[in-house]
């Protein structure tokens, strides 16, 4: 079953980085900036239904993936931060009881921490010149918002395929 979501996640990776990117209007590219992080989603939901080391692993490789073919002009900063984020996520759950609700929240945090990480860490290194309330105006809320009508769309269909896994993983140990 794995298998699957690792093939799932590499199909989304590369429809991230290529068709996805027509697809968002060129009228919305000249006020705001919106970047699709589906796979930054599916890390999330990883750290939400299964468990939060499973997200590390899975956050540290798409991100290193994404730093080394897409975006990123150093090697390391959306590796560290998708794990990260699939990890704080992978801790909200053992908190408290998963709904709609409490699910879009925590990733909608997890969406602002990772591209707060990476800001800070572009900051840091100083790749970036602009200003943290542009940035976070223009290109995280609209970002955020894209990221979490994805995640609202794959909500019903992933959770049953986490809960689908969780209880073969269950009827498999009996």
């Amino acid at each position: 079953m794995r298998n699957v979501l690792w093939l799932s996640m590499l199909l989304i990776f590369v429809l991230e980085g290529s068709v996805l990117q027509w697809l968002i209007p060129s009228v919305w590219q000249t006020k705001v900036h919106v970047a699709p992080h589906f796979i930054l989603i599916v890390v999330l939901y990883i750290g939400l239904y299964q468990n939060r080391h499973t997200a590390l692993v899975y956050g540290l490789a798409f991100g290193l993936l994404q730093d080394m073919i897409y975006y990123s002009p150093m090697l390391g900063p959306l590796s560290f931060s998708m794990g990260l984020s699939g990890y704080v996520a992978g801790l909200l759950h053992r908190r408290t009881h998963n709904s709609i609700v409490f699910t879009m929240i925590s990733i909608g945090v997890g969406q602002l921490l990772y591209d707060m990480l990476v800001y800070g860490l572009y900051k840091l290194f100083r790749v970036t010149h602009l200003d943290f309330q542009w940035v976070f105006f223009h290109q995280m809320l609209p970002s955020m918002l894209i990221n979490l009508l994805f995640a609202l769309a794959i909500y019903v269909p992933i959770r049953k395929y986490f809960e689908f896994t969780a209880n073969k993983a269950e009827n498999e140990a009996d």
